[in-house]
């Protein structure tokens, strides 16, 4: 069983971190450690506020969609056209199409998996079980 910080939150519910090696409380809850512990949750809150602000201006959506990943991409290789000419800028701008070009050949190979995987499922319904061996979009050969 897992070890629980001991600190009761106001709703009287236990605080979910672990706890620090031989004390009953977490890092953030250990008495002497309230300055550090202050300070480390302002800091937090500023990076959140942070990272909330500069999502709203740049318009990212994250990292997590081919979409999000094209407005990094966007906005990388826009700040690296007003950069001074120079060796610098051009890698910059050569890793960003790099970048791109991996996304649109990756995006595409997601798209036609799909295309295929819908005819595979379409022609499987449309014909009943033969006695053929399979085919080679299912996996298996004759």
């Amino acid at each position: 069983m897992s070890r629980q910080c001991e600190f009761r939150m106001p709703t009287g519910r236990l605080c979910a971190a672990a706890p620090r090696r031989q004390r009953p409380y977490c890092f953030l809850h250990v008495p002497e450690e309230a300055e550090r512990a202050a300070e480390a949750r302002r800091l937090g809150g500023n990076r959140r506020r942070h990272e909330s602000t500069l999502e709203t201006v740049y318009d990212l959506e994250g990292l997590d969609t081919p979409a999000g990943i094209r407005r990094v991409i966007q906005i990388a290789m826009t700040d690296a056209l007003a950069l001074d000419t120079g060796v610098a800028r051009l890698r910059v701008l050569l890793a960003g199409a790099t970048a791109a070009t991996r996304l649109l050949e990756t995006t595409d190979l997601v798209d036609r998996i799909a295309a295929l995987e819908a005819v595979a499922r379409r022609s499987q319904r449309a014909t009943p079980a033969s006695g053929d061996g399979g085919s080679v979009l299912d996996g298996s050969e004759k």
